[in-house]
């Protein structure tokens, strides 16, 4: 009775993590690639830190280097080190993006946007294109506008209140978050309450593209990544 219950045991667990891939091995940045005077592995968390001394002159992004994901889940825990009477940071989660500076580690595309601040944490945006596409607790809708840097983005509902939102997030401790996209379908949870709902039906909507981990200019700053899990469809 006890091996048929383990047995049934471990295979539920292995249902349960079919197609789930780590992405962060814990210890060092194999499978990354950035700046390493600004990237590195702290604590078993893949750690960017900016300094007086050693700051960036713009964004920059630690990049997965296995490809490019089209269809996926992606779920990670992040935190900031909350330092001094301002604390700054400012990081995201770039999904299906591309790179547009190979020196510098630049890239452009969709952001799962999060701060020290009470403002960006789950919005939408797309780094270095078309801005904020949706604000913390909007459904929206985006279509072709005039021009492709300009589209038509429509509230057509409401997943939450931003301040119960960011009520939720912890501002010097571990959060999770998760995107799901899917076609045009792009969501975002924060510790499990949904932050934004997009279907965004433009051809400039990218259906596929690398993953990356933002560094912010500005202030001194640190921001750590683990748990790191990418489910591909």
């Amino acid at each position: 009775m006890k091996r048929h219950t383990l047995a049934l045991l471990a295979l539920s667990l292995l249902s349960a993590t079919a197609g789930e891939k780590a992405l962060f091995n814990g210890k060092d940045l194999t499978g990354w690639e950035g700046n390493t005077t600004l990237w590195s592995v702290v604590d078993g968390a893949i750690t960017g830190k900016t300094t007086v001394e050693n700051p960036t002159k713009g964004n920059t992004f630690l990049i997965w280097k296995a490809g490019e994901v089209a269809d996926f889940e992606l779920t990670f825990q992040y935190k900031f080190t909350v330092v001094g009477d301002k604390p700054s940071g400012n990081s995201g989660m770039q999904y299906r993006s591309k790179v547009v500076d190979e020196k510098n580690f630049v890239v452009s595309g969709y952001q799962a946007d999060f701060e020290v601040g009470d403002t960006y944490s789950g919005i939408l945006y797309e780094e270095k294109a078309r801005g904020i596409l949706a604000q913390r607790g909007q459904s929206v809708k985006i279509t072709a506008g005039g021009a492709p840097a300009k589209p038509k983005i429509e509230v057509t509902g409401s997943v939450g209140d931003s301040k119960a939102i960011q009520a939720l997030i912890k501002k010097d401790g571990w959060n999770e978050f998760k995107v799901i996209a899917k076609g045009g379908h792009l969501q975002h949870f924060i510790n499990g309450k949904a932050t934004v709902d997009v279907t965004d039906e433009t051809a400039e909507g990218a259906k596929k593209g690398i993953l990356a981990l933002q560094l912010h200019a500005g202030p001194p700053m640190q921001v750590q990544f683990k748990d790191i899990v990418l489910k591909e469809d």
